[in-house]
């Protein structure tokens, strides 16, 4: 692929700085029900909220556990202190809004309150965790947001952060750049240690200026 026609991110990790509130919440959801803070997290990291419920705590109602995290997480949205990495409101507004997508294992809601309360601009289209039946490392996300953009696998650039979400790029026939780490994913095609050194790439790539 010598262009993309359409580019689809992580949030978390990727375009914003959210590392801290993650584990803030996850820890506090643990602490409600007993639990080592660091195991669920490690956990959380890797699945869905419903996938995490069924690992951590098997015996709990998801119903009850859902809740309890969609109220941690609405008052860290409404309190908790976000940034996004630097270059990425350039970037996300010099993409046109019909062609990125966000994908992610977070709920959409509360996806467009970081937005917000960062100022980042917000794509035609995002791809939650209610979204799909299966979340990362499954293909089935972006493949999702393929479908839903009228775009072949082919077509789509991902920009990634972590193993997950890397797999789940490669299995849906996508070109996938990671972004943020020290060191690059095996599999990914291209790596930056940020964001801000991949956007004139990921334009570029777009056909844009």
């Amino acid at each position: 692929m010598t262009s993309a026609d359409f580019v689809l991110f992580d949030v978390d990790g990727t375009l914003m700085d959210a590392v801290a509130n993650q584990r803030r919440v996850w820890h506090q959801w643990a602490a409600r029900y007993g639990l080592d803070g660091d195991e669920v997290y490690a956990v959380a990291l890797r699945t869905r909220p419903v996938e995490t419920f069924a690992a951590v705590a098997p015996g709990r109602d998801p119903a009850e556990c859902l809740a309890l995290l969609h109220a941690l997480e609405d008052e860290d949205v409404r309190t908790g202190s976000y940034g996004a990495f630097d270059g990425a409101a350039e970037l996300l507004g010099a993409l046109p809004a019909d062609r990125w997508a966000l994908v992610t294992s977070n709920y959409e809601h509360r996806v467009r309150g970081r937005f917000e309360r960062t100022g980042l601009p917000l794509p035609g289209l995002i791809i939650d965790a209610a979204s799909v039946v299966e979340g990362k490392p499954s293909p089935v996300p972006y493949l999702t947001a393929a479908a839903r953009l009228g775009a072949d696998p082919a077509e789509c650039l991902v920009i990634e952060d972590t193993p997950s979400g890397v797999r789940s790029g490669l299995d849906a026939g996508m070109r996938v750049w990671t972004v943020n780490t020290p060191a690059p994913h095996p599999e990914a095609h291209r790596h930056f240690p940020s964001l801000a050194e991949a956007a004139p790439h990921i334009l570029a790539l777009a056909g844009r200026p």
